[in-house]
């Protein structure tokens, strides 16, 4: 076997400088349609991507939802923030949401864009960061769901237990007001 050598012409450094700006932006294209790849969209223009999907059936409109979540605007900015499980009525909250929350399932982490229709409009909550038209990002972990009903029951047995325990001489059971 017999090896040919053709003699290249050298390459110029300006070539080799372009050559590289393409690799890289063939990289961070390929990056951000991989990032881009796990957004959805619903009919209604929500968008959504399962961080985590979770395990079980899906809330309704007669669930409230127990959640933590964090809102911000497209350009980052934090409107409203929930580091402890907050309850939500799923028919209460914005449309967008709404439509959110009745996708996931418990223990699932989901990121919901709201297009403004879908959120608060022309009409953002007054004395809100919030600008009118604003679509709104939110990022959502679900912890669990209990339908409307047993909530109401459960906040009324808080309630009458609280009612108790600030009711005069409801102490220790088995002692005095004095406690002796």
């Amino acid at each position: 076997m017999s090896v040919t050598a053709v003699p290249l012409q050298p390459v110029k450094r300006g070539y080799i400088a372009w050559i590289w700006v393409g690799v890289v932006a063939a990289i961070a294209i390929a990056a951000a349609l991989a990032w881009h790849s796990g957004v959805k969209s619903t009919a209604s223009g929500l968008k959504y991507q399962v961080i985590h999907k979770g395990t079980g059936p899906h809330p309704t409109d007669d669930d409230v939802a127990l959640v933590t979540y964090t809102g911000h605007l497209p350009d980052g900015t934090v409107f409203d923030k929930s580091e402890q499980p907050a309850p939500l009525p799923v028919s209460a909250v914005v449309p967008g949401f709404q439509e959110g929350l009745k996708l996931m399932q418990k223990d699932g982490d989901y990121r919901l864009w709201i297009p403004a229709k879908l959120g608060y409009g022309d009409h953002p909550p007054q004395g809100s960061e919030i600008p009118a038209d604003s679509p709104l990002i939110f990022d959502v972990h679900m912890i669990d769901f209990i339908s409307e009903a047993q909530f109401r029951q459960m906040m009324q047995m808080r309630m009458m237990q609280m009612q108790q325990g600030a009711g005069g001489g409801a102490g220790v059971p088995g002692t005095s007001p004095s406690g002796q």
